[in-house]
C-alpha cells in the first residue's frame, strides 16, 4: 500500500489499542509520531522539530513545526530557529514558535517511513507496557526458560516478557542450555535510548537472600535477620546473621536441622559454591573474627576502617583463603580493609555452635 490513509489510521486507533493491550493515548501518540515523520520526509528538513495532531473522529491531521526565537541579524538554522523580528507580536528570545500545516497526502517513500515508525514504536510501547507490569516483581525470583545463549549474556523467556542475564550476573561454572527451566532474580529494569530491558541475575547476593527467605520462616516474623552478604557467585558466599530474640541461635536457624535449610539453597546455586553463615556483631573486632571463619584469630587491631588481624602460622592460609578469597569476602562483609599478619601468640578459640563447627570442618576438609 503506497498511500497513507489517515482516516483508516484514525479508525484503527481503538482496534490496535485493544489488540496490543495498550492505552488508546499511547497508540494515538505513536500514529501522530509517524505522521510527523512522514510529513518531515516530504516537506521539511531532518533537523526540524515537528509534532502532529490527528483527529480520530474526522481523520484529519495537522502538523506543527516548532522553532526557537533567537536574536535578529544572527546566523540561524532555518529548520529550528527563527529571528525575533519574524516571530510575531509578543514573542521574546527563547520562546517556541509553532507554524501549522494541514496534512493532505504523502509520497510513497514518506508513507513507507510512517508505517515503519508505527511498527517500531508500537513494538517499543508494547514491550514497555509489559515491563511496567514487572516493576512490582523487581526483587523477587521467578521461573523462566533459557531462550538463547550468547557470548556475553543469556536471554530468558519469562512468558509475557523476555529478560537478559549478563555474564556478570551469572554463576561462574554454571552452564545454560536452550529450553531448560531456570530460576532468576529480577534485579531491575534498565532503560536507555534503545528502550527498556529486564535485567535478571543468579549471581547477586540478593538471589541468595531471597532463597534463604523461602527456607527460613523466622526471617518473616523478625526472629532472625540477614545483616550482610558478600558473594563471589559459583565460589563462596558469606552471610552475617543476627537474632532479635535472646536464646535463639541465628546461625543454627539458618543452617537448619542436619543442614537442610542451607542445603536447599545450595541445591539451587550448585554444590561448587560454599556458604559460610556467621554471627553478626556490633562489636567490630568480634564481627571481623566471625567474618574470617573458619580461621582462628589471635588479635584484631582496628584503625578507622582498616583492621590488622593477627593469626598463627597454621591459620594464615585458612584466614587468607584460596587466592585470597576468605579475607576478600570478609572485607566485603564487614566493610573493613583487612590485613592478615603472623603472630606467635596462642590463638583465642572462637565459640561455635555444633552446626557451624561441623560446616566449617567439612569446608576446610574440602578445600584441602
Amino acid at each position: 500500500m503506497e498511500d497513507l490513509d489517515l482516516k483508516q489510521m484514525a479508525a484503527l486507533v481503538d482496534v490496535i489499542a485493544e489488540e496490543k493491550n495498550l492505552p488508546k493515548e499511547t497508540v494515538l501518540d505513536v500514529i501522530e509520531q509517524a505522521i510527523a515523520a512522514a510529513w518531515r520526509r516530504d516537506n521539511g528538513d531532518r533537523d526540524m522539530n515537528v509534532r502532529a495532531s490527528l483527529n480520530t473522529k474526522t481523520g484529519e491531521a495537522e502538523v506543527f513545526v516548532m522553532r526557537e526565537v533567537i536574536e535578529d541579524d544572527v546566523a540561524y538554522n532555518l529548520a529550528t530557529e527563527i529571528p525575533l523580528k519574524e516571530a510575531g507580536k509578543g514573542k521574546k528570545l527563547g520562546d517556541i514558535v509553532e507554524e501549522k500545516f494541514a496534512v493532505k497526502s504523502f509520497g510513497r517513500v514518506a508513507a513507507m517511513t510512517a508505517k515503519q515508525v508505527v511498527v517500531q514504536r508500537l513494538r517499543e510501547a508494547e514491550r514497555e507496557a509489559v515491563l511496567t507490569m514487572f516493576e512490582d516483581k523487581v526483587g523477587t525470583v521467578v521461573n523462566g526458560t533459557v531462550a538463547r545463549v550468547e557470548q556475553k549474556l543469556v536471554r530468558i523467556d519469562l512468558g509475557r516478557a523476555n529478560g537478559i542475564m549478563p555474564r556478570s550476573e551469572q554463576i561462574e561454572g554454571e552452564y545454560y542450555t536452550v529450553g531448560s527451566r531456570i530460576r532468576v532474580y529480577i534485579k531491575g529494569i534498565e532503560r536507555d535510548d534503545r528502550g527498556a530491558q529486564l535485567i535478571l541475575s543468579r549471581g547477586c547476593g540478593e538471589f541468595i537472600e531471597y532463597l534463604f527467605r523461602q527456607e527460613v520462616p523466622e526471617i518473616e516474623n523478625g526472629t532472625v535477620e540477614i545483616k550482610a552478604i558478600a558473594r563471589e557467585a559459583g565460589r563462596r558466599t558469606k552471610i552475617a546473621v543476627a537474632s532479635s530474640v535472646p536464646g535463639v541461635d541465628p546461625v543454627g536457624t539458618f543452617v537448619g536441622g542436619r543442614g537442610v535449610r542451607v542445603q536447599a539453597v545450595m541445591n539451587e546455586i550448585g554444590e561448587r559454591e560454599k556458604i559460610d553463615i556467621v554471627n553478626w556483631s556490633d562489636n567490630a573486632s568480634e564481627y571481623i573474627r566471625e567474618a574470617l571463619s573458619p580461621a582462628e584469630i589471635i588479635k584484631v587491631d582496628i584503625d578507622g576502617k582498616k583492621a590488622k588481624v593477627s593469626v598463627s602460622d597454621d591459620q594464615q592460609s585458612i584466614a587468607i583463603g584460596k587466592q585470597g578469597q576468605n579475607v576478600r569476602l570478609a572485607s566485603k562483609l564487614t566493610g573493613y580493609d583487612i590485613d592478615i599478619e603472623l603472630s606467635k601468640a596462642a590463638p583465642k578459640k572462637k565459640k561455635q555452635n555444633v552446626e557451624d563447627s561441623l560446616l566449617s570442618a567439612i569446608e576446610e576438609a574440602e578445600e584441602e
